[in-house]
């Protein structure tokens, strides 16, 4: 994937590019005349929920209605800005003049959201490929950071092909991603997202495995008529019913065929066990930086097709 310009807070704090601007006033003042977004790290919320950031010796403040977007007009809460503090922030510097002997740097987080927002609307379109950073996860959801701290949802229903039951299952908050823009809604100013469909089609992930093999899998469905055990994010197998089993639990299933033309791969439980394996790092299958169209579906297959149209 190519580098593009405004990334998720914390990737640019500590490198050389960043460091060059920060690690004196002359660099400070040469990043306020060039409009260059900065980073560094939050060190106090003060009573007024004013941030202060370490400058590496120098300490700027970012004024309560600066440290994010939407603060000023309480469309934002004040958690956004609290809970900055011991965390990388983006901004771009405003200010700076001498009080006392001691320089006063100003600095505007809100402005470096603007302006990549700005860009993200502007140059962005549905089926583009993004790398993204997780913030946070809810039940319906995963919210993360696009570009300085300016956040997006990937709905539960996108995150996989395999269904979960809290994103938790697939992601960690600080997890580094690559997503779709889904839509992008101008007036709302608000990118959604989706990421399934870089997680391979059915006959993609089905290629790694073959009828034969006895391989882990995860219990994600438990129905009446059998259990549905994830193989990959992005493929599920239905075994017969077993009792004593979960949902999240891992498993060991024989597979018992493979059938592309119906989209199903037949399992058999061996075993299932409670372990604390590391999960496996998502395997992405990207081919460029868009996509017109996804289809999951195997060509062969004679029954629905499942797609995505960007």
């Amino acid at each position: 994937m190519p580098q593009r310009q405004y990334l998720p807070e914390g990737i640019l704090i500590g490198t050389e590019a960043n460091t060059a601007y920060i690690s004196s006033i002359d660099g400070l003042e040469r990043a306020m005349t060039e409009g260059a977004i900065l980073e560094a790290r939050a060190v106090v919320c003060d009573s007024s929920h004013n941030l202060m950031v370490d400058l590496g010796g120098i300490f700027g403040i970012i004024p309560r209605n600066e440290a994010a977007v939407g603060i000023s007009s309480g469309t934002t809460r004040e958690i956004a800005v609290i809970s900055r503090v011991g965390r990388p922030v983006c901004f771009k510097v405003t200010g700076i003049s001498e009080s006392g002997g001691r320089p006063q740097v100003v600095l505007s987080r809100k402005a470096a959201q603007e302006e990549a927002m700005e860009y993200f609307l502007n140059s962005l379109h549905p089926g583009d490929i993004i790398g993204a950073r997780i913030t946070h996860l809810e039940p319906f959801g995963a919210f993360v950071d696009i570009g300085c701290g300016n956040t997006s949802l990937i709905g539960i229903e996108n995150i996989s092909v395999s269904r979960i039951s809290h994103p938790s299952e697939r992601f960690e908050v600080g997890q580094d991603i690559y997503a779709v823009v889904l839509s992008k809604d101008p007036s709302l100013r608000r990118i959604s997202l989706t990421h399934r469909e870089l997680l391979g089609t059915w006959s993609e992930n089905a290629s790694s495995f073959s009828a034969g093999e006895t391989v882990r899998g995860i219990v994600r469905g438990i129905e009446e008529y059998g259990i549905f055990i994830e193989l990959t994010p992005n493929l599920s197998g239905l075994a017969e019913k077993k009792e004593a089993l979960s949902e999240g639990q891992p498993v060991s299933v024989f597979i018992k065929s493979i059938l592309p033309e119906r989209m199903k791969i037949k399992l058999l439980i061996i075993d299932s066990f409670h372990d604390s394996a590391p999960r496996a790092p998502l395997k992405y299958f990207i081919g460029g930086t868009h996509l017109n169209r996804w289809v999951y579906t195997p060509e062969c297959c004679l029954s629905k097709t499942v797609e995505t149209r960007f």
